[in-house]
């Protein structure tokens, strides 16, 4: 049980200045992971698995760029006066939404260059990526951060006093919204990849495309009511742990991304149009 403990500690272990996180130890492991599941995936559409190892450096870096600046600019009156603290990214302060910006930015740059069908490469990356966001997740654990409100539930998570808002300096359990959305990533990964599993064997319909439609309605409906319980949210207006007129930046970026992804998914169906398919096997 997460209650009958509080997290080990953010360090792996140290030795002299050199030490290991687990945060970045679970990012590695979420990368590796994520290339094995999405050059499978790659495979069985008849896509080159190559063509996801070369764009893997690309895609990361073009991740870490916007995870980093999407949330510089949201704490820019943290960052406007420190441009060097700006670029410390091992201080911790990173958003999944800037990453995927950034890496889908990186994917379609990549695509332009190699000349592949972007949809088509895209469809195979994303139940990796939410592979990869289940994983990574847990470093919030060690990390004694990303929680949620108070509470009181079986399931509740110790959070060491340092870590606690000022506000809530006297709580001991709060919810462990790291778990929640860890578990709802793994979900997403799940339904994703029998939906793949389903187009490649020709049980359903499932045009270049659809995949990442899909991926991003399931993926922000689960942040829109975890990123409610956060202590820590990125605002627009105002500031932790409660937004100006309760706006969270994160939710705001879910509602339209799964606005974008049924706008995705009503143009590929309704329309009865499709993206085409270099690979020519039935999706």
């Amino acid at each position: 049980m997460l209650a009958a403990f509080a997290s080990p500690g953010p360090l792996v272990f140290q030795l002299g200045p050199f030490a290991l996180r687990w945060y970045g130890l679970l990012i590695a492991l979420a990368v590796l992971v994520g290339l094995v599941l999405s050059t499978r995936l790659a495979r069985a559409r008849g896509i080159d698995p190559a063509l996801v190892a070369d764009l893997l450096p690309v895609l990361v870096l073009g991740a870490v760029i916007g995870a980093r600046l999407y949330y510089v600019l949201l704490e820019w009156r943290q960052y406007s006066s420190d441009w060097l603290g700006a670029l410390a990214i091992w201080r911790g302060g990173i958003a999944i939404h800037g990453a995927l910006i950034g890496g889908t930015l990186a994917t379609v740059l990549f695509c332009r260059w190699r000349r592949q069908r972007f949809w088509s490469l895209l469809d195979v990356l994303v139940p990796a990526v939410a592979l990869g966001q289940a994983i990574g997740r847990w470093g919030n654990f060690f990390n004694s951060e990303a929680f949620g409100l108070p509470t009181d539930l079986p399931w509740k998570l110790r959070i060491p006093f340092a870590n606690r808002p000022p506000e809530f300096q006297g709580e001991l359990y709060f919810h462990p919204t790291f778990l929640y959305e860890s578990l709802w990533n793994l979900g997403v990964c799940a339904l994703l990849l029998l939906l793949f599993r389903a187009g490649i064997r020709g049980r359903i319909k499932l045009p270049a495309g659809a995949l990442s439609c899909i991926y991003l309605m399931a993926y922000s409906t689960g942040r829109v009511w975890i990123e409610g319980l956060r202590l820590d949210p990125l605002c627009l207006i105002g500031v932790p742990p409660f937004c100006s007129g309760g706006l969270r930046m994160a939710q705001l970026m879910s509602l339209v991304l799964i606005a974008l992804g049924g706008m995705g998914l009503w143009w590929l169906y309704g329309r009865h149009r499709s993206l085409p398919d270099p690979s020519g096997v039935p999706l």
